[in-house]
C-alpha cells in the first residue's frame, strides 16, 4: 500500500506540474516511443540475467507490495518453536530432536507453528543447522561457520535481482536518448512542414522523458525497496542462526532465544522481559 501511495504522489506531482505549465497528458503519450523504450528495457533485462534472476525480480516485486516479509507474530511463532525444541533437546538429549530435524514435513512440533512450518526455506535452514549436531558429524563450535555460509549464500542469491534492476535503471536514460535520436532522424524528412516537425520533435523528446522517469521514478525506487525486503528475509535467518549456534554451544533455551532476539530490527523486536514472559507462558 505504501508503494502505491508513493507512485500516486510521483505520478500526481509530475502530471499536475506539467499541466500547470500548460501541457496536456496526450503530449506525453506516444505509442512509438513507449514501444521503443519498453522493448529496450525488457530486452536489456533478458540479456543481463538468467531466467532464475528474472523470476526473482518478478516474485520480489509482488512480495514488496505486501510490506515487510515478517512481523511480530512471525517472530513470536519462531521463538516459541525454537524454545520448545531446545527444551526437548536439553531434557532428552540431541537424539530426541532427530524425528523433527530429519523429517520436518512430518514433525508434529513444527506443525504446531504454522507461520514457521509454511516457510520452506526457513525450515530447511533451521534443520540443516541442527542436523549435523544431531547426527554427530560436527562439533558444536563448527555449527556457526556452517550457518554463516548458508546466510551469505542466500544474501548473494537475493542480491542478484536488485543488482540487475539497478543496472537496467542506469540504462534507461540512455535508452530515452536513443528513442529521441531515432525520433529526430525520422523528423528530418519533414523539415519543409513546420507544424509536423514540431509535433515529431515533441514526440521524440517524450522518449527521453520516459526513459529518465522510469529510471529515477520507478525502477530505482523499486530496487531499493526490494533490497530492504531482502534484508528483512535475511534477518529472520540470522535470528535462527544465532539461536541455533547458542543452543549448540550449550546455552539454556531461553538464553539461546534471547541471543536470537538481538538480531531483530527494533520495530519488530520484543523486549527481553516480553520474550521471557512469552516463552514461559506458552502452552
Amino acid at each position: 500500500m505504501v508503494i502505491i501511495i508513493g507512485f500516486i504522489i510521483i505520478m500526481g506531482g509530475t502530471i499536475v506540474g506539467f499541466m500547470m505549465a500548460g501541457g496536456t497528458i496526450g503530449l506525453l503519450i506516444h505509442p512509438a516511443e513507449i514501444v521503443t523504450i519498453f522493448g529496450m528495457l525488457f530486452g536489456c533485462a533478458i540479456i543481463m540475467a538468467p531466467i532464475s534472476v528474472l523470476k526473482g525480480i518478478s516474485s520480489g516485486l509482488v512480495n514488496i507490495l505486501k510490506g515487510a516479509p515478517y512481523n511480530k507474530d512471525d517472530y513470536e511463532d519462531l521463538f516459541k518453536m525454537m524454545y520448545e525444541l531446545f527444551q526437548l533437546g536439553r531434557r532428552n538429549g540431541m537424539i530426541a530432536l532427530e524425528e523433527h530435524v530429519m523429517n520436518p514435513d512430518g514433525s508434529s512440533l513444527f506443525k504446531k507453528y504454522d507461520k514457521f512450518h509454511s516457510n520452506q526455506r526457513s525450515v530447511d535452514f533451521f534443520c540443516d543447522g541442527l542436523r549435523p549436531l544431531v547426527d554427530g558429524r560436527l562439533k558444536p563450535e563448527q555449527i556457526g561457520p556452517l550457518m554463516d555460509s548458508g546466510v551469505k549464500h542466500i544474501e548473494h542469491e537475493k542480491h542478484a535481482p536488485v543488482h540487475v534492476m539497478h543496472l537496467v535503471a542506469d540504462s534507461m536514460p540512455a535508452f530515452g536518448i536513443v528513442a529521441a535520436v531515432m525520433g529526430i532522424i525520422n523528423t528530418m524528412q519533414y523539415l519543409s512542414d513546420t507544424n509536423k516537425v514540431g509535433e515529431m520533435i515533441a514526440a521524440a523528446l517524450s522518449g527521453t522523458f520516459l526513459g529518465i522517469f522510469l529510471s529515477y521514478g520507478v525502477i530505482n525506487p523499486l530496487a531499493v525497496n526490494l533490497h530492504f525486503y531482502n534484508d528483512g528475509e535475511a534477518t529472520y535467518l540470522k535470528v535462527i542462526k544465532a539461536s541455533v549456534v547458542a543452543f549448540a554451544l550449550g546455552l539454556p533455551p531461553l538464553v539461546a532465544c534471547e541471543i536470537g532476539r538481538r538480531e531483530i530490527e527494533h520495530r519488530f523486536q520484543p523486549s527481553a522481559s516480553d520474550l521471557e514472559t512469552m516463552l514461559k507462558t506458552a502452552k
